[in-house]
């Protein structure tokens, strides 16, 4: 027994170890383990080379940092447990550096080792804001470039320029890096560049160095300071490379503009021209500077001093819109100035065209199908915008009908209008509309119709002029002859007779009911009563298709149908479900009648009525409605049912209904049980009396006859 308990102890013990290691492994740091070496792409850059890392923490949803050589560069949240971050290469030496994805909650990191930054040399020139550029003559600064270099060293390199006639130019230059092994110097051309070196002809400049790793750039060198020029600007215009009180002609040619001044070169050999204003009749275009010596001993460029400019006009909005203010899309607006046409643009779907027009006083013009439809004056002093009214009217159509005098709109129907051929939906307040028509000179049609059916629209169509268009010809769209934002039209829709009668399900006429006539779109509804034949009569009802219901008179919905009032209807609805009538039988167990029993019929929804069985177990319930019924049949005048039926009625019918719990004993009802019990009774008085006779018998035995002697 004490070993047992001693060994108890021992595994109890054991026990408890082995809990308290686990619990305290459970509570150190998850292993960095889970974590992964993150990928990087690209695996080696220049110093601003955009790095994307994709990793993965072991926090869901975790915060994560990204560092770079253990800065940080990027910050974030994990979607999941995945990390994608991008940061750009910072300034650093030559080398390779490692990349990390820190996970901050979990305090854990995955590194990549070997990201190698590599040294980058580029040039850069400084040149002025497009449309302003450099002139003959101009000194241009040029940057040598180098980031992630080794770090306190000199770099050496040799700058060249090709002119624009091909020759070469260069200077050499050393830079020296920094801590991080970024460098800059720079230098002007032509400065200090090999003899001969200038820039005194027009044209593109290349940058290079011997350095074939080095992407060449250019600059360009005009005559002018900048390449647009609007009316009345001054046009500034250098050039060099001349010889002293060398005399030359300037002359500045294009549309409309011939112009031509004699001008002498400097002591330095320059022309410096600033007396040619854009003049208020230049159109937008090119024109073009040029400079001719003409000294007995002319200077000779290989490159001519010619240079084109532009006048390149500002741009003028113009928004077509029509009199009821709806833009116009396909107008083609033209413009004029002094009578002659300086451009022309087509609207587009929001009715806007751009015309590129120089300072000065337009006249615009709009054509509508080749139709001149409105004009109109701007003066343009900067970009500006303007509309131009247009002498196009909107046709407004409205569909109604006449319901009890009131006017009511027709929804969902179709107006086609020809010649454009444009077919209109009215909405739901029966109004449709097509915008900018000619208001004259066109005869427009009209036809109207709903369902896929046309109806006649002679002599229905009341125009804005208060005059009836015939057969839906409208001639113009002219008020007391004149133009109008709207020309509205009514078109009435046609009446017909509709005539409804109704019978009942034995065939005669169902009177009194009541007719509810609904169009199937909404909106217009009839109602009326029969009269001794059945008939009721809606003489000016609307064209259209119609919903029709004939009610009793307690409100019962009797039947429907479907009417199509495309010309005058007459309707027979005959109401099967109308005046039916049940018969009920009653019986026992055993088929026998139940007479003078109370039935109660009870609708769904309605009042129970209630009669007594005739003699044959039957009663019957006449002038009823198709409906759900329940049939209840009581042997006491208190208490419940002694039972319950439902029956679905569609028609008149003849049910059954058997009292399996009865049976009917000299005309007065006994429950089956009751009777069941008597008989079981009185056949065991019978079978015991037998088998007391029985019995009696045979203990008496065989009877014994006595012989003579």
């Amino acid at each position: 027994m004490a070993k047992i308990r001693l060994r108890a102890k021992q595994l109890t013990c054991l026990f408890l170890m082995l809990t308290s290691v686990l619990l305290g492994f459970s509570s150190l740091p998850r292993a960095g383990a889970q974590m992964q070496v993150p990928t990087v792409i690209p695996t080696s850059g220049n110093v601003g080379t955009n790095v994307t890392v994709t990793g993965n923490l072991t926090t869901t949803n975790g915060a994560y940092n990204v560092t770079f050589n253990g800065t940080v560069l990027a910050v974030g949240t994990a979607v999941g447990n995945i990390v994608t971050a991008s940061f750009l290469v910072p300034e650093a030496t030559a080398g390779n550096y490692n990349i990390t994805v820190v996970d901050v909650s979990a305090n854990e990191s995955a590194t990549f080792d070997n990201f190698t930054v590599s040294t980058a040399y580029f040039l850069n020139v400084t040149e002025p804001t497009a449309p302003a550029q450099y002139q003959e003559g101009a000194s241009v600064p040029i940057s040598y470039n180098v980031t992630g270099d080794v770090f306190n060293v000199t770099e050496d390199a040799q700058i060249e320029v090709m002119n624009p006639d091909n020759n070469t130019y260069f200077e050499s230059v050393g830079l020296n890096t920094s801590s991080v092994g970024n460098g800059v110097v720079t230098v002007p051309y032509p400065g200090n560049f090999t003899s001969g070196a200038n820039t005194n002809e027009v044209g593109i400049y290349t940058i290079s160095t011997a350095n074939s790793s080095v992407s060449p750039i250019a600059f360009t060198v005009g005559l002018t300071d900048s390449t647009e020029y609007h009316r009345l600007q001054t046009v500034n215009i250098m050039a060099t490379g001349y010889a002293t009180n060398e005399t030359v002609t300037l002359n500045v040619t294009g549309t409309n503009v011939q112009y031509s001044v004699p001008l002498t070169a400097t002591p330095a050999g320059a022309i410096n021209f600033s007396g040619f204003v854009v003049p208020l009749n230049a159109s937008v275009g090119t024109y073009t500077v040029n400079i001719v010596s003409t000294a007995v001993f002319p200077t000779v460029k290989l490159v001519p001093d010619t240079q084109d400019f532009t006048v390149p006009g500002f741009a003028f909005n113009v928004t077509a819109v029509n009199l009821a203010q709806d833009v116009v899309p396909d107008v083609t607006v033209e413009a004029f100035e002094n009578g002659t046409s300086v451009g022309n643009q087509t609207t587009d779907s929001n009715g806007l065209a751009v015309l590129m027009l120089e300072t000065g006083n337009y006249s615009l013009e709009g054509y509508f199908q080749g139709i001149n439809v409105g004009e109109g004056t701007f003066e343009v002093n900067n970009t500006e915008a303007s509309d131009l009214v247009l002498n196009l009217t909107d046709l407004g159509v409205r569909v109604v009908a006449f319901v009890n005098g009131n006017e009511v709109g027709i929804p969902e129907a179709g107006v086609n209008l020809s010649p454009t051929d444009v077919t209109l939906t009215t909405d739901i307040n029966g109004n449709a509309e097509e915008q900018s028509l000619l208001p004259n000179g066109t005869i427009y049609y009209l036809t109207a119709g709903r369902y896929d059916t046309l109806f006649n629209v002679t002599d229905i169509i009341q125009s804005s002029s208060n005059i009836t268009s015939v057969n839906g010809t409208i001639t113009n769209l002219l008020v007391n002859g004149s133009m109008v934002a709207t020309f509205n039209v009514t078109i009435a829709c046609p009446s017909y007779a509709l005539q409804i009668q109704a019978f009942e399900a034995n065939g005669q006429p169902f009177s009194n009911a009541t007719v509810e006539a609904s169009e199937l779109t909404g909106g217009i509804n009839y109602e009326g009563s029969t009269d001794s034949s059945g008939v009721a009569v809606f003489p000016n009802a609307t064209f259209g298709e119609y919903y029709v219901e004939v009610f009793d008179s307690t409100g019962a919905m009797i039947n429907s149908t479907t009417v199509d009032l495309f010309q005058n209807q007459n309707v027979t609805v005959t109401c099967n479900l109308f005046g039916l009538s049940i018969s009920v039988t009653v019986t026992d167990y055993l088929g026998q009648p139940f007479g003078n029993t109370e039935v109660t019929l009870q609708g769904n929804g309605g009042e129970p009525i209630s009669s007594r069985t005739q003699a044959n177990g039957t009663v019957t319930f006449t002038n009823l409605i198709g409906n759900s019924y329940n049939v209840s049949v009581y042997l006491s005048s208190n208490g419940p049912p002694n039972t319950i039926e439902n029956l679905l009625v569609s028609g008149s019918t003849v049910i059954s209904i058997r009292l399996n719990r009865y049976v009917l004993l000299a005309g007065h009802p006994v429950e089956t049980t009751q009777l069941a019990v008597v008989v079981i009774i009185v056949l065991t008085v019978v079978l015991v009396l037998v088998l007391e006779v029985f019995r009696i018998r045979r203990s008496k035995g065989p009877k014994q006859t006595v012989e003579p002697e």
